[in-house]
């Protein structure tokens, strides 16, 4: 009977321009068995950003959908969104849960610019409701 490899979470965060799509697609790069997901792939369409923040619930939901069943699947996932906060965090720390997996969380802090043009006070509101110590979403799967 063959021993399973469980499949890999990676969670990057990070404030608009950090890096996050750049460090997700280096990683996916190549490799079989690997999927990476954010909320602006939902945004996407025929080639063309058209972000409706109206509609960032559904995108996140559309992440957290793909990662669940990606894991189910054994494919392993990067999924690179902002996660400012220790909330937004947490739906992938059940999901990880579930899947019995400890995922991994990078946070990218470089300053490339916002490929999205984010407004400099919507990046500030950001960093204002930064949580940088995600300890507890890692105890909170140990129980």
């Amino acid at each position: 009977m063959g021993n399973k490899m469980k499949p890999k979470l990676i969670l990057i965060r990070g404030l608009p321009g950090s890096g996050k799509s750049t460090l997700a697609q280096e990683i996916v790069l190549g490799k079989e068995n690997w999927e990476h997901y954010e909320a602006d792939m939902y945004f996407m369409n025929n080639g063309k950003y058209n972000f409706n923040p109206s509609s960032l619930p559904s995108a996140h939901n559309w992440c957290q959908e793909n990662t669940y069943v990606c894991l189910l699947n054994s494919m392993n996932v990067v999924v690179s969104n902002t996660f400012t906060t220790l909330k937004e965090l947490n739906p992938y720390f059940l999901i990880a849960k579930e899947h019995g997996i400890i995922p991994s969380v990078v946070h990218c802090q470089h300053s490339f610019g916002s490929v999205h043009d984010v407004p400099q006070e919507t990046i500030d509101k950001m960093k204002g409701r930064w949580q940088n110590d995600v300890s507890e979403l890692y105890q909170s799967i140990e129980k």
